[in-house]
């Protein structure tokens, strides 16, 4: 399954939600305010380091761009997809959940 997370995980609960969820072999990508969950040094952050590998996490790269965030400031789990790597992504799983 895929799982998009488009808000902000200081602002909604979403992400938790997603991470409570999501199970292995699993893939989140993080859009729109979403990405901010991909970001080193919070909160948030210790809970994705604390994941076992089975979970795939994705940041779409124009969505870090539009708010100033640079790679060198993500977690090291974390991937950059473009819109091409979002189709892909859509494209390899069965279903997929949006988490709103």
């Amino acid at each position: 399954m895929l799982h998009t997370v488009n808000k902000s995980p200081f602002e909604k609960t979403t992400f938790d939600s997603c991470l409570n969820h999501a199970r292995p072999g699993d893939a989140i990508l993080l859009i729109e305010d979403g990405v901010y969950a991909a970001v080193k040094g919070t909160a948030v952050a210790e809970r994705v380091a604390a994941l076992n590998g089975d979970l795939s996490i994705y940041a779409l790269g124009p969505d870090l761009s539009a708010r100033g965030i640079k790679d060198t400031s993500l977690i090291e789990r974390i991937s950059v997809v473009d819109y091409g790597g979002f189709v892909d992504l859509v494209a390899e799983h069965d279903v997929s959940q949006a988490w709103l």
